[in-house]
């Protein structure tokens, strides 16, 4: 049964109350019309909490937008959301329309940097965030225990002809009294060979949630480099700077320790908002499912965002993951779930009730 605005509300009672559940929750598709975003498709969920999605089915399901009671937690990039007709991935060309934005798939062949693999090219960050997806799916309805779910979902499938066949099938959902999604996935290798694959949620958060007064927390964890640039900052991994006129992206590993459950909990927070009201923003996730977490921090004017982003690799491409010897396989028929769980915390006592419910770095 949801709980809205500090009361219980059951189907009838809302009904009794409401001309349509729109009133209080829904799901709308749109489509964007303006420039090098024409065609592009896009799916609006806003539940009660003051909890607002803009997921974007053109570019694999990724979230462009998340927003909580008119706060904005995504970084954007001055790209915007671009159809994939107008874009291209070869090598770094990704980056010229990516939006930033809330949360970008990663893969699903490669992750990180561009390479050459047995003669195959593979841009930054793959392709998977580059293909519309097929059989997009809105919904507001009833569950089993009494609650209402918010929800979009598509298929997006990475192939070609003599290539490999995988799917990702993504579902983002969300319940209509709090200010948590879910965001789940299951890859499949629908060919007939083994395929190596890779697979990072590339969750990127601005400002006003970081800031110099911003900690990223962590459970208890080790924390590896990426490289030289990276290791000048190792010691401050979890504080931030202003806006900087220079500096150049740091990137870490965490290997983070799981709780009883196998789950590993993060959680971005910010004190000193709005007089010391206190923003955050948590993830939960499977280390199973995800055994490494990427932090890219980046301080630069313009480019002022945080990105935490669970993995099951790094983001050197795949030759370098096939030496590492931790590049992950999955079978013929096989299918890979992997869920996330995000939510936001505002108001001191979340803030202060976070801190004293988890063992933190």
């Amino acid at each position: 049964m949801p709980v809205l605005w500090g009361k219980k509300y059951s189907r009838e009672d809302l009904a009794k109350r409401t001309g349509d559940l729109s009133q209080i929750a829904w799901v709308t598709p749109v489509e964007l019309t303006e420039g090098n975003e024409r065609g592009s498709r896009a799916a609006i969920l806003r539940n009660a909490a003051g909890l607002e999605l803009v997921v974007l089915p053109e570019r694999g399901m990724s979230i462009l937008d998340v927003s909580y009671r008119g706060i904005p937690l995504a970084h954007k990039s001055a790209v915007g959301p671009v159809h994939p007709s107008y874009a291209s991935f070869h090598g770094l060309d990704w980056l010229s329309s990516w939006p930033v934005g809330f949360l970008t798939p990663c893969g699903l062949h490669n992750v990180g940097s561009p390479c050459v693999d047995n003669g195959e090219e593979h841009g930054l960050h793959g392709r998977i965030s580059s293909i519309p997806a097929k059989q997009v799916t809105t919904t507001a309805q009833w569950t089993d225990d009494g609650d209402c779910e918010i929800s979009v979902s598509g298929v997006m499938r990475e192939t070609r002809v003599f290539g490999d066949n995988l799917a990702l099938t993504r579902r983002i959902f969300a319940r209509i009294g709090d200010p948590v999604f879910w965001v789940e996935d299951t890859v499949e290798n629908a060919g007939l060979a083994p395929v190596e694959y890779m697979f990072l949620q590339h969750i990127n958060l601005g400002w006003p949630l970081l800031d110099e007064h911003t900690r990223l927390m962590l459970p208890p964890c080790s924390t590896l480099a990426r490289d030289g640039e990276a290791e000048k900052g190792i010691e401050q991994w979890n504080s931030f700077l202003p806006p900087q006129i220079e500096y150049n992206e740091q990137v870490f590993y965490h290997d983070c320790r799981p709780d009883a459950d196998g789950f590993v909990q993060a959680a971005v927070v910010n004190p000193e908002f709005e007089n010391r009201t206190g923003l955050g923003v948590y993830l939960q996730y499977s280390r199973d499912e995800y055994p490494v977490l990427v932090e890219w921090k980046m301080m630069r004017q313009g480019l002022y965002v945080l990105g935490i982003e669970p993995a099951n690799c790094h983001v050197e491409g795949r030759v370098r993951e096939r030496a590492r010897g931790s590049l992950q396989m999955i079978n013929p028929g096989e299918k890979k779930s992997f869920t996330l769980e995000i939510g936001v915390l505002c108001g001191a006592k979340e803030l202060e009730r976070l801190e004293k419910d988890f063992d933190w770095n």
